[in-house]
């Protein structure tokens, strides 16, 4: 692999369907009045960072402010300090707690790795964009209601962004970070974010494999904020070959993998990584300038119904959770995987029984076919499934829950001898469904990477990359349906620069678009379309389609 070189506000509103032209670079990231010309290459500053994610829905309810974090990151020391809930919205029922990120950094940094975590919960993972010589601001929000329970009592904060300043990486990375929260609604039919029914009783950081649950849970869901980073090659997983393969990253397995949660050693749950692409990555940082790939700026977690261990795990002993990466290579660092326990109790019993009734699993399925010649190339295909089910005798009386999840991935992967062209196709699926009594909630996700770097004549590298991040979700109940949400997130970028050269001497050039669809019941307004297009890190177009 090449490697040479090392969410925000929406800036601008538009009028729906209408496009808009934005010309500023850099600072205020403010709109032109008329069209601006993009210049002919990358110069010292360009627009900053923006994602085309909705906003947070917000209710119009009181709201109060709190200031969680305030640090500059110059090296791996986190920053540490303290929270108390807000006393002027009310008691901790809060309808909705907004986070939001704002950063700052010039100068030259790579892109770097950060976490917030509230009382030991992570409640953000996140990376940082690339500066220009001038200076980017950035930002960053996201809702964090399903949090309420370690929000509602006072909790050391800590945050770390780990950097590393010198004579040749000059920026500092400065942020703040601040909750809003917003009052419960005082009259009925005021919105609220997420619904009441998805915000946990007790949220538990696993930070130790051993854990206690309360003997009353009644849903348990965990939530993995899996990433392959540090610099290494799992930054990079989706393209490791296997040993003989003659490539720089190896992994023995190929590049397949699958992130594990087991209960007391028994495979619990199975998920496909999200193949996230920081804002260096594909050896070409002008990809990312101003459109980072998707989930970049805010990292999903992977969640995970437990709901059919709950039995189990009611007994009031302590059980082991754990979560692994399959195909990491034994003994090789380069994943991190914070867990959260969600729990949702039966207020009216001390104590709620079941049994786990079931609990199928097929072998898993790893395949990497390398074929040697002038180019080469290596096809892997890889899938697991699990079922799992369990009931609970609750106090509104016995609800079974069943879990099935599966998870695929086929990839081609062609390069040439030093890497001077290196091309990946490939394409994850994860899909589930978790019925609870008489409703039943499936999912499909589809992840796609197809890109190509090369390396030409005069050091000129040239990255042309396709991400997509699409999610279907429908509810059922009785074999009726009650909602559908659709998400589709897309990115696609053509960046061209002079490597091996120092910053103002690569006569850079880039065009990128990003464009998010979300269309169904989870919009709240029913369709949310936005795309962003980007010349030489100037915003040309800003379209909103609903």
């Amino acid at each position: 692999m090449l490697t040479l070189a090392g969410t925000a506000a929406p800036a601008n509103a538009t009028a729906p369907g209408a496009p808009t032209t934005l010309g500023a670079p850099g600072g205020s990231g403010a709109a032109a009045a008329t069209a601006a010309e993009p210049p002919a290459e990358f110069g010292t500053d360009w627009h900053d960072p923006l994602t085309v994610t909705p906003p947070v829905a917000r209710p119009a309810t009181r709201s109060c402010q709190v200031t969680l974090a305030e640090a500059q990151f110059r090296d791996f020391t986190p920053y540490r300090g303290s929270y108390a809930p807000p006393t002027r919205c009310g008691p901790a029922d809060w309808s909705t707690v907004v986070l939001r990120l704002d950063g700052t950094v010039k100068g030259r940094q790579y892109d770097r790795l950060g976490h917030l975590s509230l009382g030991g919960v992570e409640i953000l993972r996140t990376s940082t964009p690339q500066p220009s010589p001038d200076g980017i601001t950035w930002s960053v929000e996201k809702d964090v209601t399903r949090y309420r329970d370690t929000l509602a009592r006072p909790q050391p904060v800590e945050m770390l962004i780990g950097n590393v300043v010198n004579e040749t990486y000059t920026g500092v990375i400065a942020v703040k970070v601040t909750l809003t929260f917003y009052a419960a609604a005082g009259r009925a039919g005021a919105p609220a974010s997420p619904a009441a029914s998805e915000i946990p009783d007790r949220v538990l950081p696993l930070t130790s494999p051993s854990v206690t649950t309360p003997r009353n849970t009644e849903r348990i869901v965990a939530e993995v904020y899996a990433t392959g980073s540090g610099g290494g090659c799992e930054e990079y997983w989706y393209m490791t070959t296997p040993e003989a393969a003659p490539y720089s990253c190896k992994a023995a397995g190929g590049p397949y993998r699958e992130i594990r949660v087991l209960v007391d050693g028994r495979l619990a749950g199975i998920a496909a990584p999200f193949p996230t692409v920081w804002t260096g990555g594909w050896s070409n940082p002008f990809l990312w300038y101003v459109t980072p790939g998707p989930r970049a700026f805010d990292v999903q977690p992977v969640r995970y119904d437990l709901t059919p261990w709950a039995a189990l795990l009611n007994d009031g002993r302590p059980h082991r959770i754990e979560v692994s990466v399959a195909g990491v290579p034994a003994g090789q660092s380069g994943w991190s995987t914070p867990v959260n326990l969600l729990l949702w109790q039966d207020e009216a019993r001390e104590v709620v029984t079941g049994a786990l009734t079931r609990h199928e699993e097929s072998d898993p399925v790893n395949s990497s076919h390398w074929t040697p010649g002038a180019e080469h190339r290596l096809d892997t295909e890889g899938g697991h499934r699990l079922t799992v089910a369990g009931h609970l005798d609750t106090s509104r009386g016995r609800v079974t829950t069943t879990v099935t999840r599966a998870v695929r991935n086929t990839s081609a992967h062609r390069w040439t001898d030093g890497e001077d062209r290196d091309a990946l196709t490939a394409t994850w699926t994860d899909e589930e469904t978790v019925t609870r009594g008489a409703t039943a909630t499936r999912t499909a996700r589809t992840y796609t990477m197809d890109g190509e770097t090369t390396l030409g004549a005069g050091d000129r590298l040239r990255t042309v990359l396709t991400l997509g991040d699409r999610a279907d979700t429908v509810t059922l109940r009785g074999g009726r349906q009650l909602s559908r949400t659709r998400t589709d997130d897309r990115y696609t970028g053509d960046a061209t620069y002079t490597a091996n050269v120092p910053r103002d001497q690569r006569h850079a050039v880039a065009t990128t678009s990003a464009r998010h669809r979300m269309y169904g019941s989870g919009t709240g307004a029913g369709c949310y379309d936005r795309e962003v297009t980007t010349v030489q890190g100037t915003v040309t177009a800003d379209r909103r389609r609903c």
